[in-house]
Order: C-alpha cells, then sequence, then structure tokens
C-alpha cells in the first residue's frame, strides 16, 4: 500500500495521478485527506481515503497501517509545520511503515542566517526525525516550483514588469508535475533507499532572464526591477498584503539573491528518464492564450 498525504492538494492529487498513468493499481494507494468532500475524484477513481490531519496523531497512526511506502508532503501551516511533521513521522514509525519519501528542499545555507531559517529548520528537523527512525527513506530536495512565479510576480507582471528583489540571483525552476511525477517514479519502483536526490532543472535563471523569457514569448516589453528589500516590503504592506506574506516574499527574495536555489547539478533528469521541461514551456502555458 502507497499512502498519499495532502492528497487533495496539487503535489499530492499529482502524485497519484501519475501513479496510476504508470499502471499502479488504484485500490493499492491511500490518499489522506482533511476534507473528504474535497476528495471525491479521488473516490472517483476507487482510491482508498482516510481522514486525517497531521495535528491528530491517531488519525496518522490508523492511514498509516499497512503502509508499504508513505509519501510525507511537507504542509502548508507556515506556524504550525515543524511540530505537524514530527507527528506524522513519529505516527510513520508506529505505524510500520516500511519506506518514506519526504517532500523537502533545496538549500546552501542551514544555519539561522539563512533568509528563509524559519523555513528551513522545519524541513531540517524533518529530515532528521525520518532518519533516527531507522525506516528507509528519500528525502527529495525540491528547488523552487516554477508554480510561484505569478506569486512572485503579480497578476499584472506582463503590464507593469518584475518588481521583486532577487537581484541576480539564479534559480533552477521545476514544475511542481515534473516533480510530483518523480516522486511517484520513486513509489513505484525500487533501489531508492535512504538517498537524498536534488530536484532541480539543468538550467538556472535569474529574473532579469525570466523578464527577457516573456518579453520574447509574449511581444511585450516586460522590465524587471530589484529595490531594496525595505522598500519592496513597503510597497506589499501598503498593497494590503498580509505582513506573514510580505516577510515570505522578501525572505525567499532575499535567499534567491544569496543563491540558495542555484542548482550546478539535479537528479530529476534521472528520475524522470527524460530532460526536464525548460523554463520557457511553463511560461508559454501559462503567460500565452491557446
Amino acid at each position: 500500500m502507497i499512502v498519499i498525504t495532502g492528497a487533495t492538494g496539487h503535489f499530492g492529487k499529482a502524485t497519484i495521478n501519475h501513479l496510476l498513468k504508470k499502471g499502479v493499481a488504484a485500490n493499492t494507494i491511500t490518499a489522506l485527506v482533511r476534507d473528504e468532500a474535497k476528495a471525491a475524484d479521488l473516490k472517483a477513481k476507487n482510491i482508498n481515503i482516510k481522514t486525517g490531519d497531521y495535528d491528530n496523531y491517531q488519525s496518522l497512526v490508523e492511514a498509516f497501517t499497512n503502509a508499504d511506502k508513505l509519501l510525507l508532503v511537507s504542509g502548508n501551516d507556515l506556524e504550525k509545520r515543524a511540530a505537524q511533521q514530527l507527528n506524522a513521522v513519529k505516527a510513520a514509525k508506529e505505524a510500520g511503515v516500511q519506506f518514506i519519501v519526504y517532500t523537502s528542499f533545496e538549500r546552501k545555507n542551514e544555519t539561522d542566517t539563512s533568509p528563509i531559517a524559519v523555513l528551513a529548520k522545519s524541513h531540517i528537523d524533518t529530515e532528521a526525525a525520518i532518519k533516527a527512525t531507522g525506516i528507509p527513506y528519500t528525502i527529495l530536495r525540491n528547488n523552487l516550483y516554477a508554480d510561484v512565479l505569478p506569486i512572485f510576480m503579480g497578476e499584472q507582471v506582463l503590464d507593469k514588469g518584475i518588481f521583486f528583489p532577487a537581484g541576480e540571483g539564479k534559480v533552477a525552476f521545476v514544475t511542481r508535475d515534473e516533480m510530483a511525477e518523480a516522486a511517484a517514479n520513486i513509489l513505484s519502483s525500487d533501489g531508492h533507499a535512504n538517498t537524498e536526490y536534488i530536484i532541480s532543472n539543468n538550467e538556472n535563471y535569474s529574473f532579469a532572464e525570466v523578464a527577457k523569457l516573456l518579453s520574447e514569448l509574449t511581444g511585450k516589453e516586460v522590465s524587471y526591477a530589484s529595490p531594496d528589500a525595505a522598500v519592496y516590503s513597503d510597497a506589499l504592506l501598503a498593497a494590503n498584503v498580509p505582513v506573514p506574506y510580505v516577510q515570505l516574499f522578501a525572505g525567499f527574495a532575499e535567499a534567491i539573491k544569496q543563491g540558495e536555489f542555484y542548482s550546478e547539478r539535479s537528479d530529476l533528469e534521472f528520475l524522470l528518464g527524460r530532460k526536464p521541461a525548460p523554463l520557457t514551456a511553463y511560461l508559454r502555458s501559462t503567460y500565452i492564450s491557446n
């Protein structure tokens, strides 16, 4: 049995779809969901449904029982995520899970000086907890989703350009769907025990280069401005962006600027069995009307 947490979220659902495409039987997949009403499409595919969440320890133990493999998708509650994920790891151990795949993140700086130290700590602590259980594992050191670009750049990027304090920092953006496909490939095969894979694209792009690509694809002149971090934060606050998100965006921008997501190598091509899609493909599908 393969158990997928966060199964109604983008990553979990995409992983399930890739497992099914690979011929994994639906009745050997269990989806852990918080709200069963949101899992109607999964039910229709004959996926097993278990209701629970990272705060409810017993629900996790019950969902993980009889699991040969577990995909532990990192939580999205930034304040509670660390404790929730440790809860899930403990439950996996008690339930007798045989193999854990965890969606972590790519990084270079693991100290408190990291601009995203709060986010980093939850991942690093979860990785350590998984390794301490003695359960065979695969850690996915996921780079930034290409899918976050519209969030960082804003809805009016084609008209107003990119305003983001990332300097000339570069990122090896990967689509969330290809990350999920890599996870599905690991879950449906052997030979990945006690391994950390770097899930990055083959090319790195700065936001200036993203602006250039958007200009070429759309025929519009898309500019890029990298303001001072304080100026950027003030602009977001003036636009009524909640403070936690302002801090999060500014932290990621600084991390990018410092080269945290620049990748010199990747295991993604090996896991997919092909080259990952170039960033231009994502930008074309997102910003060019069909």
